[in-house]
């Protein structure tokens, strides 16, 4: 059977990005955003950041964000061909309960551009989003975390690798691959794939992923579960309640 564009992709970066050697192709995927004090306190809800007139980036905050003094932070990124909206609720019943913000940025393009290419766009939009929610709430910088789904699983796990020295925890629900870029730090990284995942097969993908990662040192708790491609809520639940619990 021919592999899907998403198959082909995936399977290329992923050798390259795990078992070839490094390839670091320039330093924008750097991210400089860090909490500072906001000029703003964003009243609960749905936000949009008004960065850009499409495929802007959206912010929430949960009712449950007061109790915390500075609140954790969650970058989620959406999968190929959605909007930030994905982003959003994907964990937006758990932000509820624990309290936790959601950043929710869009990739440029139908996907992420590190996906095709390299960092660049998308790379940027990510940090102008995290400046500007970083303006509206206080947030706890020892407790800010990179996620996605699918494309945007690739893509949190190899930005957030590659800024592991800032975020405090990265998750990859249903991930195609890592990129081998330059990195920094070692936090924490929880993975999750379904074992009859058609679009990016278990196989080829996070069962690669994880092994390469623990052989350099990363410490990855990693979820396999019986469904396809997707992110389970019993699975979302206990990747929030990871998240939360550690420190």
């Amino acid at each position: 059977m021919k592999p899907t564009r998403r198959e082909f992709a995936a399977a290329a970066a992923l050798a390259l990005g795990v078992t070839g050697q490094a390839q670091v192709r320039n330093a924008i995927y750097r991210l400089n955003a860090r909490p500072g004090t906001p000029g703003e306190i964003a009243k609960p809800g749905l936000h949009s950041l008004g960065l850009r007139g499409e495929r802007d980036a959206l912010f929430y905050v949960p009712e449950a964000a007061a109790k915390f003094t500075k609140a954790p932070l969650i970058v989620s990124l959406h999968g190929a061909t959605r909007g930030p909206e994905r982003g959003i609720d994907l964990l937006r019943t758990l932000a509820d309960e624990h309290g936790f913000l959601l950043l929710a940025p869009a990739s440029a393009g139908t996907t992420w551009d590190a996906i095709t290419d390299q960092w660049g766009t998308d790379a940027v939009f990510i940090n102008q989003a995290m400046l500007r929610a970083f303006s509206l709430y206080p947030v706890d910088g020892a407790r800010v975390a990179m996620a996605g789904f699918s494309d945007g699983a690739s893509c949190a796990l190899s930005i957030g690798l590659s800024n592991g020295d800032f975020f405090s925890a990265v998750f990859g629900f249903s991930p195609g691959f890592v990129l081998r870029d330059e990195r920094w730090g070692k936090p924490p990284v929880y993975i999750s794939h379904g074992t009859e995942d058609q679009v990016l097969p278990i196989d080829q993908c996070s069962r690669m992923i994880v092994p390469a990662l623990k052989r350099e040192g990363y410490k990855v708790t990693f979820r396999e579960f019986a469904g396809k491609h997707t992110l389970p809520p019993d699975v979302a639940a206990e990747a929030m309640k990871w998240f939360m619990s550690s420190r």
